[in-house]
């Protein structure tokens, strides 16, 4: 178990980011990106790749990629196509061992987009100091 308390804006967006992690993760079964490593027994502040355990494998900065277009797509400012996240997280110009292990699909796409939804609207409803628990 680790947590970790945030303030101010990062209280409103880091557990919508972290849940948006949750969702690719379990949704594409990929065990070495962020909760994969809480799993590992990692602390959060490890997850930065400045801690004593060194840099992130690279899958972790593959779904960190991933993570970044659906916290754009919540903010309403894009809604992306498996195409157009593929490009962006599998694509050329991503460094070969930032890639996501292999593209993902249509369908892919729609099991994350329902998985994103169902926790947070878990989270919207859960009352003040109460804790949301998610299983990896």
């Amino acid at each position: 178990m680790t947590w970790q308390r945030q303030q101010g804006r990062s209280a409103g967006f880091f557990p919508l980011h972290d849940l948006t992690h949750f969702a690719i993760e379990r949704e594409l079964g990929l065990r070495r990106a962020f909760y994969g490593l809480i799993a590992a027994g990692w602390d959060i502040e490890e997850t930065t790749g400045k801690g004593p355990r060194g840099p992130l494998p690279p899958e972790a900065y593959a779904v960190e990629r991933m993570v970044g277009l659906f916290d754009l797509e919540r903010a309403g400012s894009a809604y992306w196509s498996a195409a157009e996240i593929n490009a962006h997280c599998h694509g050329p110009t991503v460094p070969v061992e930032q890639r996501l292990p292999r593209p993902i699909t249509e369908d892919d796409l729609d099991r994350i987009r329902s998985r994103i939804s169902e926790l947070l609207a878990r989270w919207a409803v859960l009352p003040s100091g109460q804790s949301l628990e998610v299983w990896f």
